[in-house]
C-alpha cells in the first residue's frame, strides 16, 4: 500500500522532531523529501541519509516496501 507524504513526514519527525522536513510527491511510491537538522551538522551526506532512511523504519526494505522511492536532501541548517 502508498505511504502518504504526512506518513512519511510523521516517521521521519519522531527522529528529528526539531527538523524542517518537506515531502512531495502524489503517487504514494515516488516521492521527494528534504529534512534539515541540526543533528547533521558534522556528519557526510551519505550519514545523514543513512540516519534518516533508519527513520523509516523498514518502509523501503526490499520489493515488498511501502515506499519504492525517495528522492532525499538532507543538510544541517545554515
Amino acid at each position: 500500500m502508498p505511504m502518504s507524504a504526512h506518513e512519511i513526514e510523521t516517521l521521519i519527525r519522531a527522529s528529528f522532531p526539531d527538523a524542517k522536513i518537506v515531502v512531495e510527491g502524489d503517487d504514494g511510491v515516488h516521492m521527494s523529501a528534504m529534512v534539515v537538522d541540526e543533528s547533521f551538522r558534522g556528519m557526510n551526506r551519505v550519514q545523514q541519509q543513512r540516519a534518516v532512511y533508519a527513520a523509516l523504519k523498514g518502509k523501503m526494505d526490499g520489493s515488498n516496501g511501502e515506499l519504492h522511492a525517495l528522492a532525499l536532501t538532507t543538510r544541517a541548517p545554515d
